[in-house]
């Protein structure tokens, strides 16, 4: 996991959440727990996989892995955009902003009618770090060890300046302020909404726990280790965003917070110039580090999804030469950087988060469907053994519900509790909760999601032997996915129709293109599809080297 440190706090604390982003980022921490404890269930299940899109792929099926994998490619486009971004940023302040003004006297300003869904003006910078980085990944230059080891020290020394340097600047007056014409503290200046929307933004933060819960195959005792692992560094990397999120709030009124160079005009405002140069050096130096990593991602969760079929043939192609899908990081590299050049960083960090937490609640409601799904017999996929996915005798009307094939019931209470959640997020999130229909509503859906639950916990669980099994399921998974998708309804509607379209485009895709031509299909057609081979066909593929 990457702290981005010099990323997140700028836009969020000054425009949606102010001084109580350190109650955000402990939300967000929360929400990212329950669902690295579920991609650890995944990563014990299966140890070859490596992604969520493979996960969901072997787990539920062809459409669900797609709608992951083609926003695990958004993640990672967005997410290098934003590191450009605010790279650029930082560059911008320390050259006394002469860049920008000057790119800005070049280029202009966007039309006020698109500033709502652009930038107030384009990024060159930003544009041009991407694309060189696109062309060192295209060259196949490898990211050494060392490299990065020597960034991430740097990265995490700043750190440690900043929040210690940044706490002898305090002045806590920052936080008790009360407005009189709002009604409101400094410290809550939007609202709980405006925590609760901080947290959704803020969730961006702590993406790259996967890379822990994946690591069930080399771990020595993965039911211990994986989860202890997971927590500690959750806990440390929340516990830095808290502190770094107090620094900063307390160095310098939230409304003043530059949006793309917190942390080092903060000083420069506090008479600590000397200091803006060091901050700026090192978050330059972690951006390094993270846009590269996403950059070099990027191409490898394209080739996976082209390798199974599901979007087009051409990025499978490997150059002989250099290794890499060079078709996969020209054309997505050249998207990525365009997006670094229109979009601000807010929007970014929105967009990105939404796309994510989507993904997250499809993986946890996975932990439930395949926690339920009856084992199978060896030589025939078939015939269910045991009694997952059974009803449990106790159950009032046990001969009826015991009709349905093992585990039906269950997928389809999961579908019915995401629907409930769905339902109670959005009338929390808006000022319909207030009135009568709204309460009613909320009551009808709260009952629809608890009988769900109830009706899921009335199943028995299967006895597959697996290397970390999440605790208390299906309560632990059921409410990380209650808990995204609560964070998913306080982002901004304008995030919600920018992943709509996103999904609307992919989901052409894979209707036109990929449910012809996907691995799936093919092996359908042949009549050798099992969930044994599905598996292996996924996890064998020879992945390119970057």
């Amino acid at each position: 996991m990457r702290i981005h440190f010099s990323l997140l706090k700028c836009s969020v604390v000054r425009n949606i959440a102010g001084p109580s982003i350190v109650i955000s980022f402990a939300l967000a921490g929360l929400a990212s727990l329950l669902s690295a404890l579920c991609y650890a269930e995944f990563g014990g299940r299966f140890p070859k996989a490596g992604s969520a899109y493979t996960y969901v792929y072997i787990g539920v099926g062809e459409l669900w892995a797609f709608i992951v994998g083609w926003n695990i490619i958004l993640e990672h486009m967005l997410g290098a955009a934003a590191v450009a971004r605010s790279w650029s940023g930082y560059l911008t302040s320390l050259a006394g902003n002469s860049i920008r003004n000057s790119s800005i006297v070049t280029i202009g300003h966007f039309d006020v009618c698109l500033e709502s869904f652009f930038a107030d003006s384009p990024d060159l910078i930003a544009f041009l770090a991407v694309l060189a980085v696109a062309v060192f990944t295209g060259l196949g230059s490898k990211t050494s060890t060392n490299f990065n080891a020597i960034f991430t020290v740097i990265n995490m020394l700043v750190i440690v300046f900043v929040v210690c340097y940044g706490f002898t600047f305090a002045n806590f007056t920052f936080w008790s302020i009360y407005d009189v014409k709002t009604g409101r503290s400094s410290f809550f200046p939007y609202g709980f909404g405006g925590t609760f929307a901080g947290a959704a933004s803020c969730f961006f933060a702590y993406i790259g726990f996967d890379g822990l819960a994946t690591a069930g195959e080399e771990a020595s005792d993965p039911a211990r280790t994986i989860p202890l692992a997971t927590f500690i560094s959750m806990s440390i990397v929340t516990v830095a965003y808290i502190l770094m999120a107090s620094a900063l709030t307390l160095m310098v009124p939230f409304w003043e917070i530059n949006p793309t160079a917190a942390f080092s005009d903060a000083f420069a405002s506090r008479g600590a110039t000397w200091a803006k140069y060091i901050v700026s050096i090192g978050a330059m130096s972690g951006m390094t580090t993270s846009l590269i990593g996403s950059m070099f991602a990027l191409p490898r969760c394209v080739y996976a999804m082209a390798e199974d079929g599901l979007i087009f043939k051409m990025f499978e192609q490997i150059n002989d030469k250099t290794q890499v899908p060079l078709k996969a990081v020209i054309v997505f590299g050249a998207i990525t950087s365009v997006i670094a050049f229109l979009f601000e960083i807010e929007t970014l960090v929105e967009f990105l988060s939404i796309g994510t937490l989507l993904a997250y609640t499809i993986v946890s409601a996975c932990v439930i469907i395949l926690r339920y799904r009856p084992n199978f017999n060896e030589n025939d996929d078939n015939i269910a053994e045991g009694n997952g996915g059974r009803i449990k005798s106790w159950m009032p009307g046990y001969c009826w519900f015991n009709s349905f094939k093992p585990g039906q019931l269950v997928l389809w209470s999961v579908f019915a509790m995401i629907i409930a959640d769905v339902g109670l997020s959005m009338i929390f999130a808006t000022t319909f909760a207030h009135t009568v229909f709204g309460s009613i509503l909320m009551f009808a859906f709260g009952i629809i999601a608890t009988t769900a639950f109830i009706l899921i916990c009335a199943h028995h669980q299967n006895d597959e032997h697996i290397a970390f099994r999440v605790p208390f399921v299906p309560f632990v998974p059921a409410m990380s996915v209650l808990v995204n998708i609560f964070l998913m309804f306080h982002l901004a509607p304008i995030t919600w129709i920018r992943l709509a379209i996103w999904l609307i485009v992919g989901l052409a895709i894979y209707g036109f293109y990929g449910i012809k031509h996907s691995r799936e299909a093919a092996q359908s057609d042949s009549g050798l599809i099992t969930e044994s081979t599905t598996y292996d066909s996924i996890t064998t593929v020879t992945m390119p080297q970057s």
